[in-house]
Order: C-alpha cells, then structure tokens, then sequence
C-alpha cells in the first residue's frame, strides 16, 4: 500500500509539528496503518526522528564501565588499575563519582 501525495504532506505536517511517539500511533490509527508503516514512511522522507532511551529516572543510560573509567581519569590512572570495580552496585559508583567531582 503506496502513500499518495496528499497523504504524505498530512503525515509530515502533522508530525513535525508534534514528533512524539504518540504521534505516530495517532496516525497509524488515522490512516489505518502500521505504526511500522508511520515509522518507515517518516524515515524515508528523513523527518522521523526516534526517541532516546532514558532510565527510569529520566537520565541518559550510563554503564558501570564508562562511571569506573570517568573515576579513573578523575584520578588520573590507569583504568586497568580499578579492574573488578565495575562489579561494584551502580549507585556505589555513581557516588563515588560524583564525590570525586565536586574535590
């Protein structure tokens, strides 16, 4: 099933006027197609933009490898030397992180 021209134009107008998820699910239910569909339709005419992850506590996801080498460069050694410290909780490090941060 093509997208005709018409179309095309209310689906770009209406997203990037508001290009949220809901959006898209909003005209996939308008449209009678596929939030796929929206999805890749949008990304052909190179509007579509997809939401970046964040944690539950609406931070960007960070891993226990990237805190232990950001504390090793606070530090000023060797990430090597902290070897086993990634295994450490995750709130452990971000704590010690931020303490080295604020010395």
């Amino acid at each position: 099933m093509n997208y005709n021209e018409q179309t095309t134009q209310y689906l770009l107008e209406k997203y990037t006027a508001d290009p949220t998820r809901q959006t898209v699910e909003v005209l996939a239910e308008e449209l009678s197609r596929s939030v796929k569909s929206i999805i890749g339709k949008l990304s052909r005419e190179g509007v579509y933009r997809r939401e970046i992850y964040k944690t539950k506590t609406g931070e960007l996801p960070v891993t226990k490898v990237e805190i232990v080498s950001d504390i090793a460069d606070d530090l000023g050694i060797e990430v090597e030397s902290l070897s086993g410290l990634e295994k450490a909780p995750k709130s452990a490090l971000k704590k010690l992180k931020e303490t080295l941060e604020v010395r």
